[in-house]
């Protein structure tokens, strides 16, 4: 396996906070940048930087526009506009039309990600009802990067997980403790080099 991996994406939906909450807060405060994209409403208080912020080690914050993406640091998705990431790794906003009901979109965060990152990038979905992320997740496995999905029968709702296998050939299928591990362990390789 190579070890040279230079960012991490995670899609979840229903259920996501609980699982963000058994992931990220383990991660060490050096660990190379996370961006996640959370479903929610336009209107609802982004909450969840917040939160995962007073049980973590990284900095969690809400992802702004035109900011560097950099190690030890956890972007948020901004309640309203997709996110993507540019090839600079820096971070842009689009109100295009939703996809799969959604703004911020999963595919549309994964897609940019994959082209910015290639083979270097890690994707991750987890819980959710619906099918975003699937199409992302195959961009990221076709540009040469690490796909993990959460084990469908561990998550609380299994919709978007299984959409995910479905969509193509994921490299590992986990429940939260073991991805968890899993980015861990990749953490303390990734020093060795």
């Amino acid at each position: 396996m190579k070890h040279n991996y230079e960012a991490v994406v995670i899609g979840t939906s229903s259920g996501g906070l609980a699982a963000l909450s058994a992931i990220i807060p383990s991660l060490p405060k050096d660990f190379m940048p996370v961006i996640i994209i959370q479903h929610m409403s336009e209107d609802t208080e982004n909450y969840l930087p917040i939160y995962l912020q007073t049980i973590s080690k990284m900095h969690v914050k809400e992802a702004e526009l035109n900011e560097k993406i950099v190690s030890g640091t956890v972007y948020i998705s901004v309640p309203g506009y997709h996110i993507l990431i540019e090839p600079d790794h820096t971070i842009a906003f689009s109100i295009d039309e939703k996809v799969h009901f959604a703004r911020p979109s999963i595919d549309v965060l994964f897609e940019s990600a994959a082209d910015a990152y290639q083979d270097k990038l890690i994707g991750i979905i987890l819980t959710g009802a619906n099918a975003d992320g699937s199409t992302g997740l195959k961009s990221i496995k076709e540009a040469g990067g690490l796909t993990i999905v959460q084990d469908p029968t561990s998550a609380e709702a299994a919709y978007m997980p299984q959409a995910a296998i479905d969509a193509t050939t994921v490299d590992y299928i986990l429940t939260l403790p073991q991805i968890r591990d899993f980015l861990i362990g990749l953490s303390e390789m990734q020093k060795d080099l």
